[in-house]
């Protein structure tokens, strides 16, 4: 057997003590379960997510049904990046090691989720699946814009109701938790929430006399889910490292050079490993074999 150079032992140990350490699970596994979600097979969901789990079963097949678009999303914006979202179906975390540390990929994963279930309810919202939803309320009566008075008509996304069932939902485990890296996690959470309102749009039909357009009739809708993932994108290249405060109820930026992160900033605390290691007994956390090709060749 060929002698391990001293230099690839540490990078091997690191590497495996980094990918053997145990991953919370997280309410991500459901969309591994089919459109059957049953709230008690969930592992890793606090009381709270089990109770509206239950309150609330079509929304979360809503959830769990939209769950592929958001990390098909994710792994659009990363196909061209060492790390390309890739998932391991048989981890109940969904991303394996990869959330051992607060990264900026990490960060990103939070905050693309979180729109993604915004997404996901409002659209089953508009489309009537729910019960406890259906279009905009409020979009009612007349309104303007720069082209002049509209009537609202159609069906406006009720992107408010869904903002506010993600909060509950997704951010649950954190605010019971109410430590740094769950600090981070709930602001990376608000700023995916954020990225889709930013993008809602007004949609009109005009109506008159041979096209005149003397009434329009405009409701509110979403864009396309890619808008949001090019935003996120965006701010994961210009994610904000940063440190927590002494009392642990905050933080500001980790450098003194850095700018203070805005609430739709993403944050992040510990820089990103290499993602070039794969180890033998688990699954790739990234794009898988280039470490293991590195080794080989160090190894001869």
């Amino acid at each position: 057997m060929n002698a391990v150079p001293s230099g690839v032992c540490f990078y091997l140990s690191v590497a495996i003590c980094w990918l053997t350490a145990e991953v919370d699970a997280s309410w991500w596994y459901m969309g591994t379960l089919g459109s059957q979600v049953m709230c008690d097979n969930i592992p890793g969901l606090v009381n709270k997510q089990r109770q509206l789990c239950r309150q609330h079963p079509k929304v979360m097949q809503a959830i769990g049904a939209g769950m592929k678009d958001w990390i098909s999303e994710c792994q659009h914006q990363f196909r061209a990046h060492r790390w390309n979202c890739y998932t391991t179906a048989r981890d109940h975390s969904l991303f394996g090691r990869l959330l051992l540390r607060s990264s900026r990929e990490v960060a990103f994963v939070y905050a693309v989720s979180s729109a993604g279930v915004v997404y996901s309810v409002a659209r089953a919202c508009s489309q009537g699946e729910l019960d406890s939803c259906s279009c905009d309320p409020s979009r009612t009566g007349s309104s303007q814009d720069a082209r002049g008075s509209f009537d609202w008509g159609g069906c406006s996304d009720h992107v408010e109701h869904a903002m506010r069932f993600s909060q509950a939902f997704v951010d649950a485990r954190e605010r019971k938790e109410r430590d740094a890296r769950a600090l981070m996690n709930l602001h990376n959470n608000q700023a995916g929430r954020k990225a889709v309102k930013r993008f809602m749009t007004l949609q009109c039909k005009c109506h008159g006399v041979s096209g005149s357009c003397s009434v329009r009739t405009c409701w509110s809708a979403m864009a396309d889910f890619r808008r949001t993932g090019d935003h996120l994108r965006k701010r994961y290249n210009g994610a904000v490292q940063v440190a927590v405060n002494q009392y642990g109820t905050g933080f500001t930026a980790a450098h003194a050079h850095f700018k203070r992160p805005s609430k739709n900033d993403l944050v992040y605390s510990e820089d990103s490993p290499d993602y070039c290691v794969r180890n033998q007994d688990s699954v790739s956390v990234a794009t898988k074999g280039v470490g293991e090709r590195y080794i080989r060749r160090l190894m001869g």
